[in-house]
């Protein structure tokens, strides 16, 4: 996949997919061009089995601000959006492309290289690894300007930091520091400045050298047993576990590990 500037960068590097959201002068303000490209490359993603691991980030010193405001294409619509042959409307890859719609089968890692604001930190709550920089800041300022948070926010937030701070940062618009999203478990982990994506690339290495079948099936049995009570919960994970360990991958990696040799997995 090629993409013109200044829009989406797409690198591949093995088994691993890096897309750097590439419109440094407006801080990576998204633009609906821009996010057409991310749902173009969330598909195909997930339709090569030989990506095993993804990571965003963002070109210069901002990972995304959200959207362009000044352009004003948020309150008109999403009618600057192409829409792929396969989508209904624009407004659809406009959710697609922002992971409001979609959960990637594919581990996401986000590695947050500066401001991560409004629809940047909306999407980073889809992500599944978050490594900040020590200067990040992330932020949701919708309410300051009349607006809502409300491309997963009001969902998502509450669920994976504690409900008074998500109240508190969707209601002021107040940021976090980089050392209060690791406190609040936002992020997992804060390097120095110029050290996400160097973080990132190494769990991504080690997420894509295990099973791919295995990997895939415990992040779909997460997303899809979500906040369900224990039971339900645990009925969905066993349709996961019960296809993982039926598969070749499985009887690979435990012939592996009585050989003492690593293992060479198929995704089968």
């Amino acid at each position: 996949m090629t993409s013109a500037e200044p829009h989406l960068k797409f690198e591949r590097d093995g088994n691993v997919v890096v897309l750097t959201m590439n419109n440094p002068r407006r801080r990576n303000a998204l633009t609906p061009s821009m996010i057409a490209l991310m749902a173009q490359a969330w598909d195909e993603i997930d339709a090569n089995p030989d990506i095993r691991a993804a990571i965003l980030t963002g070109e210069g010193s901002s990972y995304c601000v959200g959207g362009d405001l000044a352009d004003g294409w948020m309150v008109r619509g999403s009618s600057g959006a192409t829409p792929q042959p396969e989508r209904k409307s624009a407004g659809s890859v406009i959710t697609d492309g922002l992971l409001l719609t979609r959960s990637l089968a594919t581990p996401l890692i986000a590695a947050v290289n500066g401001a991560c604001l409004g629809g940047g930190c909306e999407m980073l709550q889809q992500t599944d690894i978050r490594i900040a920089e020590e200067h990040a800041v992330f932020g949701l300022p919708e309410a300051r300007w009349g607006l809502i948070a409300g491309a997963g926010s009001t969902v998502r937030l509450k669920r994976q930091i504690p409900y008074t701070k998500a109240m508190e940062m969707i209601l002021t618009g107040e940021p976090l520091t980089a050392a209060e999203a690791y406190h609040f478990g936002l992020v997992g982990h804060v390097v120095p400045s110029g050290g996400s994506l160097e973080k990132a690339r190494e769990i991504a290495a080690k997420v894509s050298a295990n099973g791919p079948l295995a990997v895939r099936n415990a992040k779909a049995s997460i997303v899809a047993s979500g906040w369900l009570d224990e039971d339900a919960a645990r009925q969905i994970e066993q349709r996961f576990v019960v296809e993982v360990m039926r598969s070749a991958d499985a009887k690979e990696g435990l012939a592996a590990f009585s050989e003492k040799r690593a293992p060479r997995y198929t995704g089968r």
